[in-house]
């Protein structure tokens, strides 16, 4: 029953957005050239025979014609293996071969996975490089905030309704969970809720991000992901990689100036030089997965989200990245001649150290190693490369909004939703000290944040997007474990053995329910890895946000949550032993879901709870109210 009941309650709390499926096939290499060579003469760019789009992935699906993990049901299968010369595809030229159609036919079982961002018509947008100054629209009344400014003028154009505010406490949940990864303890809800300040939401803002712990803590998995920075696994061993984890805690904790963090990164000293180092591979590896083409990669995807895998191993087919660009990046951290290689083959010639941006500045090629890793970091941070902030400040819009305003955020060359807000906050970005705390209260206490989510039917990329409001967002593997242990009472003792270093006293006046060691700061468990937690081992900017089998079936029967709720059942009873059951569903209510229960909970918990509630009959409460879509989403 309780599988079921999962399974049910995640499929309501999964993202309402269109599921991609996982990248079985090589989309960029298998199946782009496929496509360009025999389809997009005739499916593309503004020529649609038949009514098939290939433009894009959503295109492909309106016309019917692919039907995700089911090439027999695929009327693209059916035209390209037909013996018919009147309906056989192609209509001219030769014949897909047996490996070509074998390559599409997986494709289409793999479930049709795309390279997000990608699209067969050209490009009409080129994406600016230098800061542009934005001038704000007139302001309504009660809504001077620059972002609501900006906002309203795009509704206007829009024809799009404004949607309504979040309750207070609606507004609490979310805040806390965004800024520190935590629901607001009870105390901390009933304060703010009562509260008659009338400048209580920018205050609230201004208190979580001044908790200088408890924003690390939860910070920290963003950043990790990004830099691929872990505490164990891959590389660890045999000293094949390097933690960051040390500097980087430090960093986000004294709140270190963006500009200044990434130059400590790309020219780096050696508490920080994991990242540049990237991973050495044991045994042989493609060329572009040497620790210089590594270099290359994540910087270009970390700091300007630009894909340069592609380009790593020839001329992107999916952008305008060419080979050059991503071995004249890689040869900026090169001990050696570099050898360009296209597709694991040396063309005959080396790599010169260059920079991404030419328009900003060059790179000596013939200076050491260390000097030019230096003349790097100050291009990347330089203040005329607009691109450098347009990507941290989308990266965190996406973050808080649930949708980029250019996305997705790894493709930084797509055209925004909103040129004007996306330029406003880089450039607002830049002109407070790459604050990133500042980016983030600039963001939170506008109307535009505060406002109720907004569920979309299907994911929407390109020029199709029309902004509405925030988007739900599910829990991140951290933000769930940790709502838990902070419910329960069951966090760990202490972090994981390889994290460095002690960590620092919690806040005067931090709530005690808040004390405990944090997901981020312990080593990865089978629960955490499955509800999204990756292994590092690439970088990873945004997490899958659709609901998976093994999801459903660890939140379902799984052990450790399972053992979790026990122990937190038994916690829970120790130290509320006088609480009836009604007060007892209040209690878990108010904590879980920042409310107390209505009539129709009341009556489902009091009944679970029976008249004297036991370890067995409080984890079942638990268990059900932490796989309602309310728990696992924010909304």
């Amino acid at each position: 029953m309780r599988s079921l009941l999962a399974l049910a309650s995640l499929a309501i709390c999964a993202s309402p957005s269109l599921a991609q499926p996982d990248k079985k096939t090589d989309f960029a290499h298998n199946i782009v050239p496929i496509l360009k060579a025999k389809c997009a003469k005739c499916h593309t760019n503004g020529t649609y025979k038949g009514g098939v789009s290939f433009d894009t992935r959503e295109e492909l699906l309106k016309s019917k014609a692919a039907v995700p993990g089911k090439s027999a049901a695929s009327e693209i299968i059916k035209f390209v293996t037909s013996t018919d010369k009147d309906t056989r595809m192609p209509p001219q030229g030769d014949p897909l071969s047996a490996k070509e159609i074998a390559a599409l036919t997986k494709w289409i079982d793999d479930g049709l996975p795309w390279e997000p961002g990608f699209s067969f018509k050209p490009a009409t947008y080129v994406a600016p490089l230098k800061p542009r100054k934005v001038a704000l629209p007139p302001a309504k009344p009660g809504r001077e905030h620059p972002i609501d400014r900006i906002i309203d003028s795009y509704f206007a154009k829009n024809k799009v309704t404004a949607p309504e505010p979040l309750d207070d406490a609606a507004f609490a949940r979310r805040v806390y969970f965004d800024l520190i990864g935590l629901p607001p303890a009870a105390g901390e809800l009933e304060a703010f809720v009562t509260s008659k300040s009338a400048n209580k939401r920018t205050d609230l803002v201004n208190k979580l991000l001044a908790e200088d712990r408890s924003y690390t803590d939860h910070w920290l998995a963003f950043w990790n992901d990004a830099f691929r920075n872990e505490y164990r696994g891959t590389g660890y061993i045999d000293g094949g990689r390097k933690q960051i984890t040390a500097w980087l805690y430090k960093s986000l904790l004294e709140n270190k100036p963006y500009d200044k963090f990434t130059r400590e990164l790309i020219s780096p000293n050696p508490s920080s030089e994991g990242f540049v180092k990237g991973i050495k591979w044991r045994g042989e590896v493609n060329a572009s997965q040497i620790v210089e083409l590594q270099f290359s990669q994540n910087i270009g995807q970390v700091f300007f989200g630009a894909n340069l895998k592609c380009a790593s191993c020839h001329d992107s087919f999916i952008d305008s990245w060419k080979l050059d660009d991503a071995y004249g990046l890689a040869a900026v951290i090169a001990d050696k001649p570099l050898t360009v290689h296209r597709c694991d083959k040396p063309i005959g010639r080396t790599a010169s150290a260059k920079f991404l941006f030419p328009e900003l500045g060059s790179i000596d090629a013939t200076a050491p190693n260390a000097k030019r890793l230096e003349q790097l970091a100050a291009l990347v941070t330089h203040p005329d490369n607009g691109r450098f902030t347009r990507t941290m400040a989308n990266r965190i819009w996406h973050r808080l909004m649930g949708h980029g305003i250019v996305h997705p955020v790894d493709v930084m060359g797509n055209k925004p939703w909103s040129e004007d807000l996306l330029d406003y906050l880089a450039v607002y970005f830049a002109e407070n000290g790459y604050d990133l705390k500042k980016l983030m209260a600039h963001i939170a206490t506008s109307q535009t944040y505060q406002a109720k989510a907004v569920p979309l039917e299907k994911e929407i990329t390109g020029d199709g997007f029309v902004f509405r409001g925030p988007e739900l967002k599910r829990l991140s593997a951290e933000q769930f474990t940790d709502a838990i242990w902070m419910l329960t009472a069951t966090a760990p003792a202490k972090q994981s053995t390889a994290f460095p270093g002690a960590l620092p006293p919690f806040p005067a006046g931090a709530p005690k329910e808040r004390q405990f060691v944090r997901t981020t700061l312990v080593d990865c468990d089978p629960l955490m890895r499955s509800l999204g937690r990756p292994n590092r081992e690439q970088v990873v900017t945004t997490r899958p946000d659709q609901l998976s089998t093994l999801q459903a079936l660890d939140l379902a029967n799984g052990q450790i949550l399972t053992t979790t709720l026990e122990r937190g059942a038994t916690n829970i009873l120790n130290a509320n032993a006088k609480l009836s059951p009604d007060e007892l569903a209040d209690w878990v209510f108010l904590r879980a879901l920042a409310r107390k229960p209505n009539a129709n909970e009341r009556a489902a918990a009091k009944s679970l709870l029976g008249a004297k509630p036991a370890p067995e009959s409080v984890a079942d409460l638990l268990w059900a109210v932490v796989m309602l879509p309310e728990f696992q989403l924010v909304r």
